[in-house]
């Protein structure tokens, strides 16, 4: 039998749906009532697969670079929309504290030679763009 992943909204109005009905697999038993889904479970399928791999590769952005083949900036897009989505992004000392990390994360990959003077220099720019259209 094929698992779908369950939609969070509804494709008519977009509304947020509710859970109302449980079933065992293993012996039928059924429950039906209002029943509050975990946070996780309203993410869409592409969040729920970037923090799979976040959690995966335990919190490592180079590791999800690696594991997804993407680019830093990329990896902090999907990251930033997958706070987002759960309602957990919008604190302005954290942006601060990202801005941060981030940097030094450019620096540090710049200084293993994971990356050349010139990508590190895009990347901090498309870091100081990024927080001008704030």
């Amino acid at each position: 039998m094929m698992n779908y992943h369950a939609p969070s909204r509804c494709p008519v109005c977009g509304k947020e749906m509710e859970v109302t009905r449980l079933k065992c697999g293993h012996c039928e038993t059924e429950l039906a009532g209002r029943f509050q889904p975990c946070r996780f479970c309203t993410l869409e399928k592409k969040h729920l697969e970037f923090v799979e791999v976040f959690l995966r590769c335990r919190g490592s952005i180079k590791e999800v670079e690696r594991a997804l083949g993407v680019s830093y900036p990329t990896v902090r897009n999907m990251m930033d929309a997958a706070l987002a989505a759960l309602g957990l992004d919008g604190k302005p000392e954290a942006e601060a504290s990202r801005e941060a990390e981030d940097r030094a994360d450019i620096l540090g990959r710049l200084s293993d030679g994971e990356i050349d003077v010139e990508t590190a220099l895009r990347e901090l720019e498309a870091m100081k763009g990024a927080r001008q259209d704030d």
